[in-house]
């Protein structure tokens, strides 16, 4: 068996409960709304899928939730390794800190966002596991290699910089990245946004086997609903900083109910 298999999610007593629950989220900057009143909860192992039109308060709300962004008023409560189920903002920033770095992924739209450009790719991937305290070159460079074969990566390339891969390599060493430490929780903003439509569709089957080979919970921010039908269990549909419809993924995009998700759905229906 490959030595991926380290990274295979291990069964936790904490997965019996909620994995998030956010209650009453909101964001205000100044006078202008970035989200109101959002409510949500996951379980481990679930795909949620934040939809909507630009501005429509759905960066914001994955900002809040990941710690990037403090709300205005309500809470973020994580069931976090060490802590249990606790409002992130109530935790020190060191504790915070640590919990993002054991528990949560990021993966941005751009790579280089993620990316630290001037260190190989293998370094990008292997540099989590040294932050969580590992120390044996030889360990962390053998997973480093088997996470880079599985997001499907030449691994003569590993002492590579990112500045050589394309686009789309990029943003696989950063989903090797953000995946080798085992994390409860990633965060997906526009994964495959700006990539060409065919590197679109195979990073895309691959994040789905890997979401679902690891039971990973996620949450994915994306204007483009064929993305969500194809990785997502729930949806969140957003307009103008505010959830209008919400439920299963598919019930949502084959009968949706409000007329904006309506709207959404048949603006795809009609390309």
């Amino acid at each position: 068996m490959s030595n991926v298999a380290t990274a295979e999610r291990v069964t936790d007593p904490a997965d019996a409960g909620p994995l998030l629950r956010v209650s009453g989220l909101t964001k205000r900057y100044g006078r202008i709304t970035g989200c109101t009143d959002v409510s949500l909860e996951m379980r481990p192992g679930e795909v949620l899928g934040i939809v909507g039109e630009s501005g429509s308060g759905k960066t914001t709300l994955l900002n809040c939730i990941s710690g990037k962004l403090p709300p205005t008023s309500g809470t973020i409560e994580f069931n976090a390794r060490r802590h249990g189920l606790t409002d992130i903002y109530a935790l020190s920033e060191p504790d915070r800190r640590r919990m993002q770095r054991e528990d949560w992924g990021f993966v941005h739209q751009n790579p280089r966002d993620g990316l630290r450009m001037r260190v190989s790719g293998g370094a990008n991937v292997a540099e989590p596991l040294m932050n969580l305290g590992q120390r044996h070159y030889g360990q962390m460079r053998e997973q480093t290699m088997a996470w880079l074969s599985r997001v499907e990566l030449d691994l003569a390339r590993i002492d590579h910089k990112p500045a050589n891969f394309s686009g789309g390599m990029q943003q696989r060493i950063q989903i090797a990245r953000n995946l080798i430490h085992n994390p409860r929780l990633v965060f997906m903003d526009e994964p495959t946004g700006g990539l060409d439509v065919s590197v679109q569709a195979r990073l895309l089957d691959l994040l789905r086997e890997l979401v679902r080979d690891l039971g990973l919970a996620a949450i994915i921010v994306t204007h483009d609903m064929a993305v969500a039908r194809l990785m997502a269990d729930r949806l969140l549909v957003m307009k103008g900083g505010r959830v209008v419809e919400q439920g299963l993924a598919d019930q949502v995009l084959d009968d949706p109910q409000h007329p904006y998700t309506q709207l959404l759905v048949s603006s795809v229906l009609q390309l």
